[in-house]
């Protein structure tokens, strides 16, 4: 920022969004005077921007009202429990019924949030000073022994935790201070204020057995949970962040799991909010008056293979149907152009990460039909199972159903309803598909999809040099070094993991134009599922 523009006025866009961004995210006047004068204002510019900037937000959002909000999935395994959400409407009540240690801001990078500061000397043995005057919907004080609870209970088998394989990294979490907890790690792990930033650490009030209320110390409140029917939620009148949200009075959230009656009821203003948009629909919401939020975050829907399976045991199967997806048809006529091609590792072209010079395997039915011919699957039927809960996974399988047809392979595409597919068929079925929200950092997906201990190894991939190399990475502070020992990583999964990733594809949510304050974060859709604190209503 510019030191002779010292009126907001005069500040461009993505300054004045980087301003609201942190406004909205519970800044106070002070905290912007921070980080303008940290930006190498002095104090009086400093002064009158941070001020003009917080009248000026203040004037914006609106305060008031209720919206619907249709997400595409939803059961009766529902849970208000953040360790073991799995579906993105899960996603949406605990992101906002909770908090966490930290958040992730517009590039991931993790801001403080009920953490006040993460100190460390190497990575290790991490020292994290709590926020003060914090209650959660109870009345009951926020303090150390919520955050020792929430990390612990991740440890423990009888949790079900989603993130037990990040959550073996802890070895002791200790109270050291009514607002101070000592985290011990059995490694250096540079991001672990990164990880505190994922929904799965999302801080619960301490001896927390039954989740039917969700207390937690999030934007809303919990009025209503019905598991596979709908959730209510009102907003928290005692919230400790000031000058921001939550803006709306109530939230009320279910499913409608066929695409086209969602997006109708968008359209005959049922609802003001859906998820998971279908590209062939994007003109459509447009042209209504409607707005599309699109999403460049780098999420995926990927075909599974078993590698402990059937044939996924046949290496030579798992090569050929690498070489018989055509990437480039599923980015144009599946995603419509709404998206990157994939090249069967889950770091995405966004991330600073992300390994150039991996090229996808070609699209050769020719080469595919000689594997198929060693591995004597030629005129075999194999089913594969797809549904509209994995995001356009139903089309990705009919353009590997007519590809491997034309070679004498028949694949039996077999779909299933939404309701149960997350249950009964992923992680289960020999072959089928997953449809995967970006993570802050390669550790965490890899950990988390990859190692060969992870609850959500999807394709039951093994590998211990890939097991080392991720451990090594983990506690690197020197970058070049984690870059390249992630580049290698991606090289490992690409070429020997049985999840093959044909693209990644843009987020696409839709809402009503009276909706405002929502806008697009790398954390993933309908801003990785924490609108409902940025959302107002246009009176």
């Amino acid at each position: 920022m510019s030191e002779l523009n010292i009126s907001y006025k005069n500040l461009s866009e993505t300054e004045k969004l980087t301003l609201d961004q942190n406004l909205r995210s519970g800044a106070s006047r002070r905290d912007v005077l921070k980080m303008l004068l940290a930006a190498g204002m002095t104090v009086s510019g400093a002064g009158a921007i941070a001020t003009q900037a917080t009248e000026a937000f203040a004037q914006t959002a609106k305060k008031g009202g209720k919206i619907r909000v249709a997400t595409y999935a939803s059961s009766t395994a529902d849970t208000l429990d953040p360790a073991r959400a799995i579906f993105n409407i899960d996603y949406i009540r605990v992101n906002s019924i909770y908090n966490g240690l930290t958040r992730l801001d517009d590039t991931l990078t993790p801001q403080m949030e009920l953490a006040e500061a993460f100190e460390t000397d190497d990575a290790k043995r991490w020292i994290i000073k709590l926020r003060r005057n914090v209650v959660f919907h109870d009345g009951s004080p926020f303090g150390a022994d919520d955050v020792v609870f929430t990390l612990l209970r991740h440890k423990d088998p009888a949790t079900g935790s989603s993130a037990k394989t990040i959550a073996s990294q802890i070895d002791a979490v200790t109270k050291t201070g009514d607002h101070e907890v000592t985290v011990e790690l059995t490694g250096a792990n540079a991001d672990f204020p990164a990880l505190m930033g994922t929904p799965a650490f999302l801080i619960v009030k301490n001896g927390t057995s039954n989740f039917n209320q969700g207390i937690g110390t999030g934007a809303f409140k919990t009025t209503e949970f019905s598991p596979g029917t709908r959730s209510r939620m009102k907003s928290n009148e005692n919230y400790w962040k000031q000058g921001g949200g939550p803006y709306l009075d109530e939230i009320e959230i279910f499913a409608i799991q066929e695409e086209t009656a969602r997006l109708n009821a968008l359209l005959a203003g049922d609802v003001d909010i859906i998820a998971n948009v279908n590209p062939r629909a994007a003109a459509q919401i447009t042209d209504a008056g409607h707005q599309l939020l699109r999403t460049v975050a780098g999420q995926y829907t990927n075909l599974i293979i078993r590698l402990d399976q059937e044939p996924g045991n046949n290496g030579k199967f798992v090569q050929a149907i690498k070489h018989l997806i055509n990437r480039d048809l599923v980015s144009k006529a599946v995603f419509r152009g709404f998206a990157q091609l994939g090249n069967d590792q889950p770091i995405p072209p966004s991330s600073r990460f992300y390994r150039q010079d991996l090229a996808p395997a070609p699209y050769d039915p020719e080469k595919a039909k000689s594997l198929l011919t060693e591995a004597g699957l030629i005129g075999k039927t194999i089913p594969i199972v797809a549904s509209s809960a994995a995001q356009q996974s139903v089309e990705i399988a009919m353009v590997l159903q007519q590809a491997a047809s034309e070679i004498g392979l028949n694949f039996d595409v077999q779909r299933v309803p939404a309701d149960g597919y997350w249950s009964n068929y992923w992680l289960k079925a020999p072959i089928c598909f997953g449809n995967i929200n970006p993570r802050p950092t390669p550790d965490a997906m890899f950990s988390q999809f990859y190692k060969s201990d992870a609850s959500w190894n999807e394709s039951k991939f093994q590998n211990e040099k890939f097991d080392a190399l991720l451990s090594e990475a983990r506690g690197l502070t020197n970058d070049a070094k984690r870059i390249e020992i992630y580049s290698e990583l991606q090289e490992i999964v690409s070429a020997d993991a049985g999840t093959i990733i044909p693209t990644f594809y843009d987020g696409l949510d839709a809402y009503s134009g009276k909706v405002k304050g929502i806008r697009p974060l790398p954390s993933g859709n309908l801003m990785g599922n924490s609108f409902a604190e940025h959302a107002w209503l246009e009176a």
